[in-house]
């Protein structure tokens, strides 16, 4: 079975599901999003881009949006991040504030939420929040060699305005001086950040570095590659890091928009998006999707 073929059926497979799962209903702009999408494209080695599904259309990557913030501040400021935020799973939803209060203000690895913020605190670094947001699109475009790449200011501006929990947990990083910057000024970039859309292709194309595939823009070394992939497998999809990861041996990142971005190392880079979620916050479709795919390809860095 060619891989064109095996991504068509997916897409079938996804359209004939009777549970799409629901969408984070909690940001009212992606509240009114329909659940019954899916697209998923696969960046090859050998440079070729198949698809299936609405690759074309946008969506909100969310949390993925995290890999690359965090791929910029490596790139910038190298290992000393790893001071001010863990490396460890979290056993926890990505919003709580139950283990930051445990470990004072130390979030427990960089794609939680907390860790996200302080993460993105590293990348103002002094500098306003608009050339913080370039440089996260700008990181973007050029590892998926697309300029049209934005951020949707509606969505930006849904999460400002309902984004309470995320403000208690700026706050909490302030008050054990874990934030450099205004937790105002920290939120106000995180949510614009989380807000850029992509479309599948875009993103699997994004992602061809992470993924150390042949022709990929150089913008990490393999040690960093490495290790953003390591974190990716442990802690990419909240709580559920470990169902995912045991389901797919691939690591991954998820967005409570409904993308995934996965990397399978030297072979290819994918993107997956069905906007509804499962119990974890994770797409509920686009996991069962990639899991298919794992099995049907022999796809697993555990060979």
């Amino acid at each position: 079975m060619t891989l064109a073929t095996l991504l068509s059926r997916l897409d079938a497979k996804a359209h004939a599901a009777a549970d799409w799962g629901a969408v984070a209903a909690y940001i009212p702009q992606l509240a009114c999003v329909n659940p019954a999408q899916f697209a998923i494209s696969v960046a090859l080695a050998d440079g070729s881009l198949v698809s299936a599904g609405q690759a074309k259309t946008r969506f909100s990557i969310q949390s993925v949006s995290k890999v690359f913030t965090l791929a910029c501040v490596l790139s910038r400021i190298g290992e000393s991040i790893w001071a001010r935020v863990g490396r460890e799973p979290s056993g926890d939803r990505f919003d709580s504030i139950l283990l930051l209060e445990q470990e004072q203000g130390r979030p427990r690895n960089p794609f939680i939420n907390a860790g996200a913020l302080v993460t993105t605190d590293e990348l103002l670094a002094g500098r306003a929040p608009r050339e913080a947001l370039s440089e996260v699109l700008e990181f973007l475009r050029v590892a998926s060699g697309d300029d049209d790449i934005h951020i949707d200011s509606a969505v930006a501006a849904s999460e400002q305005a309902t984004g309470y929990r995320n403000i208690a947990l700026a706050n909490y990083l302030k008050s054990y001086d874990n934030l450099i910057n205004e937790p105002d000024l920290v939120l106000g970039t995180y949510f614009h950040q989380c807000a850029i859309e992509m479309t599948t292709e875009q993103l699997a194309l994004a992602g061809r570095g992470i993924a150390g595939l042949p022709g990929a823009p150089l913008l990490l070394s393999a040690r960093k590659r490495r290790r953003l992939a390591a974190l990716m497998m442990t802690c990419g999809h909240y709580d559920g890091s470990g169902d995912f990861a045991f389901r797919t041996g691939l690591p991954g990142k998820s967005g409570v928009g409904g993308g995934i971005l996965v990397a399978v190392p030297g072979v290819a880079s994918v993107a997956v998006w069905s906007p509804g979620l499962n119990a974890w916050g994770n797409s509920k479709v686009g996991t069962e999707a990639i899991e298919t795919l794992a099995h049907k390809t022999g796809w697993s860095v555990f060979g």
